[in-house]
C-alpha cells in the first residue's frame, strides 16, 4: 500500500499466475497518486483492464504504458486505444536493435550447427 500510495510511476514485474490475476484493480488505483503511472509489461491479466480504462479516462491516474492486454491482439475498438494518456506497444517492449542482432546472429549460427551435426545451445 505504501508502495502505491508514494510511488510516481509502478512498474509490473511479475510472472502470471492465481495469485497475481488482478493484483492491480480499482482499490489499488485508488490508492496510487493522481499524478502517478503504471507500467505493465508482464502480462494483461495482472491489471483489471476494466479498472484501468475507468481510473484512465477519470484522471484518477496520470497515465499508463502497456505492452501487454487482457486480451492479444488488443482489439480495433478497445477503449484503451482512444485514451490520450494511454501509450500502447503490441508486446514487443523488450526488442532493441541489438536484441534482434543477437537474436538472428544465434538462430543462424544453431541452423548451421545443426546442419553440419553439431547442435550447440541443447536444452537437456
Amino acid at each position: 500500500e505504501d508502495l502505491l500510495k508514494n510511488s510516481d510511476i509502478i512498474s509490473i514485474h511479475v510472472v502470471l499466475g492465481e495469485k497475481y490475476k488482478n493484483l492491480i484493480t480499482k482499490k489499488e488505483l485508488k490508492t496510487m497518486k493522481k499524478t502517478a503511472f503504471l507500467i505493465n509489461t508482464s502480462r494483461g491479466p495482472i491489471i483489471n483492464e476494466d479498472d484501468l480504462i475507468i481510473a484512465l479516462s477519470t484522471n484518477e491516474i496520470a497515465g499508463a504504458g502497456l505492452d501487454v492486454y487482457e486480451k492479444e491482439p488488443l482489439s480495433e475498438n478497445n477503449k484503451l486505444r482512444f485514451l490520450p494518456n494511454v501509450l500502447l506497444t503490441p508486446h514487443i517492449g523488450y526488442v532493441t536493435a541489438e536484441n534482434y542482432h543477437i537474436y538472428y546472429n544465434q538462430m543462424i549460427e544453431s541452423l548451421e550447427a545443426c546442419v553440419n551435426g553439431k547442435p550447440i545451445r541443447i536444452i537437456e
